[in-house]
């Protein structure tokens, strides 16, 4: 194996045609430069180089050789600049798996002012479900999930974010349950709109009613935060949401919060990262604006 430093040596004096102007750009002195060659040469078994009084010029050999090695200098030097630029944020990209309503009502500001601070920064975000973000990251689609906790993983990291308060809410068509406080037998009495089953949120719903006895079965089943909000205040049934995510909706009256008499337990948001792998810069920037 020819060491990496003689080629950088050969490929200098190549291009300048003088071992002191390549003692120059290399910042080493002209004996280590005529050194080098003379051991690349030794290690081929050619000569390389004519010698005389003006500088160096290239044998037939030489310039095979420097043919090679002139691509492989500029490919590294494209590299060097390249990790430079991702470095320093100007360029690269960011990977980010999550539910649609987590991106909208909690990542959105960060990713807007992440994009304000490094607009060369590609955005790439995959949606998906927390089973399926999770799939995501192992298999190196993401550099990060935004996800409900709990994950117990041994391959993955956990970092918390925010506590979120999920609620029951209806429209006006249920307004004579507006300020009554409900049992969940009483509740069950009433069309449920949930999530999709394979949600954390409806996991965690449906071990909750488990806990105290009963079975939750809903009416409608639905795939998004939005048509959640829709049905509830169309009049199609109660929905289970996020109060953080409605605050606008209960604040214009288009829907209510329905009481209850047990304590809805918040869950927590945290963003998941594969452990022991090391992260992007982009991605470890990112992590540092939320936190």
């Amino acid at each position: 194996m020819i060491n990496y430093e003689l080629y950088k040596v050969f490929y200098w004096a190549a291009k300048t045609g003088s071992l002191s102007m390549a003692a120059k750009s290399l910042f080493i002195t002209q004996p280590s430069v005529s050194h080098a060659i003379k051991q690349l040469e030794e290690s081929f078994g050619l000569t390389l180089f004519y010698r005389n009084s003006k500088g160096v010029t290239l044998t037939p050999e030489g310039v095979t050789l420097y043919s090679y090695i002139e691509k492989s200098q500029i490919l590294i030097s494209l590299a060097e600049e390249k990790m430079a630029s991702l470095k320093n944020l100007d360029s690269g990209e960011l990977r980010i798996g999550g539910s649609d309503s987590l991106f909208k009502h909690y990542i959105l500001p960060y990713l807007e002012s992440y994009h304000q601070k490094h607009p060369s920064i590609k955005l790439h975000l995959n949606h998906g479900t927390t089973p399926e973000t999770i799939a995501f990251l192992k298999e190196g689609k993401i550099d990060l999930g935004v996800v409900r906790l709990p994950i117990v993983d041994s391959q993955i990291e956990v970092m918390k974010g925010i506590e979120l308060q999920d609620c029951f809410v209806a429209g006006p068509r249920y307004a004579e349950l507006k300020g009554k406080v409900l049992s969940l037998e009483r509740l069950l009495q009433y069309p449920i709109i949930l999530f999709s089953r394979n949600s954390r949120v409806r996991m965690a719903i449906t071990e909750l009613f488990q806990s105290y006895g009963y079975q939750i079965k809903p009416e409608i089943e639905v795939g998004s935060v939005d048509l959640l909000i829709e049905l509830a205040s169309k009049g199609l049934g109660i929905s289970y949401v996020t109060k953080e995510f409605i605050s606008k909706e209960l604040e214009e009256g288009s829907l209510f919060e329905i009481q209850l008499d047990i304590k809805m337990p918040p869950s927590q948001v945290g963003f998941m990262i594969m452990r022991n792998m090391p992260l992007s810069n982009a991605a470890s920037k990112f992590i540092e604006l939320v936190k």
